[in-house]
């Protein structure tokens, strides 16, 4: 053939095998991740079919990772933390342990090492978090007090599963115990000394200097205009920073581009980096689930059916019940309690690196890696089920033992509920200026904003604001979009600016929505996905100087 096709060939067939599983996945109403990874199984040498390189397939599931990791990085956010870090830090923290051990202790029932036992356990220990935010979306708890608990709780989860990642690769030999000098405790503290302090000279490096060289590199580069340059820019950090952390301290890509994208968070243009960077996680995310779903073995459910039951209990039954527990013990509400339960039983991609980590280091025999799989793909598919069972379990719990827990406060689901109100879509001059209006005359809003600094500077004011995306339909109607009078669009991007209007008029044909436009292209284009006024700032300036010079001239 006149061009080599390895590389075209498993690329196309990811990507079309993921569409074609991805969508019947959604059409059930399953996460489309369940759809990647069946695509994987199909696309794998133990089916029959088209098989894919699978050398191939890993080195692009390792650009996965790294964008997986840049993501995680980019969108970390101390505040989120920091606000419930008494309930997520040490619940996290219990919940790692409990779930680790009990993965341990089923494994030395299966005669496996004690490094394997840790490893496996570890891998059941951490839930999705694609899974997770999905889920509280579609419930519409993502922006409420229990959904920053179980958001808070993901975080520690990723930030020590981040950190095993580091230390793992460097304690291998010890864990295997493969050597008499590595099993020694002085071996095993200058392993650890030697890793950590790798790390510390990075992370100081990165946090000193690249805060202040990233946003300083990304302002100069979106002052020349170009959207190719600045997307090429954002990519060149995340990569770049992952690849010389590797090269440079020894310490690995994952680590590299978490705090690449944590560094990025710094800067003002944050979140266009993480709108410029988004296609190409989501691609490459894809790639990296479907590379999974081709290592695993489905026969592992037929040959290992009671393994697969115990390891689905400790996902399901075993991580609940730990932090139903911990929650309801901080005096947390019974509500609360179950929703974070619901929330982490299942495993997800930290699952899938940690077990791809553990069988490429020899800690941990290739059964356990496709256990792990099928307990993920088993958990991932039945979690809105624990979604929909739970309003039911709380009122059993509530009539075997009416004290056990705390009721939810009335409205605890919505942070703000009201009617005949404004919803303001960004914060900034426009936005600002808008708001300050309306408290001026004593009317209801809600403001809506991407930004992370002007979301948590609002609701240190106690101002009404939900964090996130307008586009999305669920926000819009978690911000009372069908109760309102007015929507008063005032971002500058617009492409954003018109699918927010769309939206919005399909939530409701009779709402009045007011959007801010650039020219008279952008005027005609928001006109036309429904917004009752355009305005441009040229036109409505104009119009001020008209009338203050025909003032004058009476």
């Amino acid at each position: 053939m006149p061009h080599e096709t390895a590389l075209i060939a498993t690329i196309a067939a990811a990507f079309v095998f993921a569409f074609t599983f991805g969508m019947a996945a959604s059409s059930l109403r399953l996460p489309p991740l369940v759809g990647y990874l069946l695509a994987g199984v199909m696309m794998g040498p133990f089916t029959p079919g088209f098989v894919g390189d699978l050398s191939l397939a890993s080195q692009l599931a390792e650009i996965g990772v790294i964008l997986l990791m840049f993501g995680v990085g980019l969108h970390f956010s101390i505040p989120d933390l920091l606000a419930v870090r008494r309930i997520a830090v040490p619940g996290a923290i219990a919940q790692i342990v409990v779930a680790t051990l009990l993965g341990a202790l089923l494994a030395w029932t299966w005669d496996w090492s004690l490094a394997a036992g840790l490893m496996f356990g570890l891998c059941l220990s951490v839930a999705s978090t694609v899974v997770l935010l999905r889920a509280l979306e579609q419930q519409r708890k993502l922006h409420t007090p229990v959904g920053r608990i179980a958001v808070g709780w993901l975080i520690v989860e990723d930030l020590v599963m981040v950190l095993a990642l580091v230390l793992i690769p460097a304690l291998a030999e010890v864990l295997s115990n493969s050597g008499s000098a590595a099993g020694s405790t002085a071996a095993l503290l200058k392993t650890l000394g030697v890793t950590l302090a790798k790390v510390a000279m990075f992370v100081v490096l990165a946090l000193v200097v690249g805060v202040r060289v990233v946003p300083w590199l990304l302002t100069l580069v979106s002052r020349t205009g170009s959207r190719e340059l600045f997307t090429l820019g954002v990519l060149a950090v995340a990569l770049g920073i992952a690849f010389g952390s590797a090269a440079l301290f020894g310490v690995s890509f994952a680590l590299g581009a978490f705090f690449a994208g944590v560094i990025m968070s710094e800067s003002d243009l944050s979140q266009r980096a993480a709108e410029r960077s988004l296609p190409l996680q989501d691609a490459f995310a894809v790639l990296f689930f479907v590379s999974v779903g081709m290592l695993f073995d489905p026969s592992i459910v037929v040959r290992e059916p009671l393994r697969l039951l115990a390891v689905m209990g400790i996902i399901v039954v075993g991580k609940s019940i730990a932090a139903f527990l911990i929650v309801l013990l901080f005096r947390f509400p019974m509500g609360t309690a179950l929703t974070v339960s619901a929330s982490l039983a299942q495993i997800g991609e930290f699952s899938f690196i940690l077990a791809a980590l553990g069988v490429a280091l020899g800690l941990m025999p290739p059964d356990g890696r496709d256990l792990i799989l099928a307990g993920a793909l088993l958990s991932i598919t039945l979690n809105p089920l624990f979604f929909a069972i739970q309003p039911h379990l709380e009122r059993w719990l509530r009539g075997r033992n009416g004290r056990a827990g705390k009721p939810d406060a009335e409205g605890a689901q919505r942070p703000y509920a009201p009617r005949n109100h404004a919803i303001v879509v960004g914060h900034g001059r426009v936005g600002g200026a808008i708001t300050a209006a309306l408290e001026s005359a004593h009317q209801p809003f809600i403001v809506i904003d991407s930004d992370r600094p002007r979301f948590e500077a609002l609701r240190a004011r106690g101002a009404p604001v939900l964090y996130g995306d307008a586009r999305q339909s669920d926000l819009l109607v978690e911000a009372g979009i069908h109760d309102a009078r007015v929507l008063l669009v005032a971002t500058a991007e617009p492409f954003q600016s018109r699918r927010v209007v769309e939206v919005a008029r399909a939530l409701n044909p009779d709402l009045s929505i007011i959007a801010r436009a650039q020219s008279q292209t952008e005027q005609a284009a928001l006109s036309s996905a429904g917004a009752d006024h355009a305005l441009t700032g040229e036109h409505e300036l104009a119009q001020a100087m008209l009338r203050e010079s025909l003032r004058d001239a009476h």
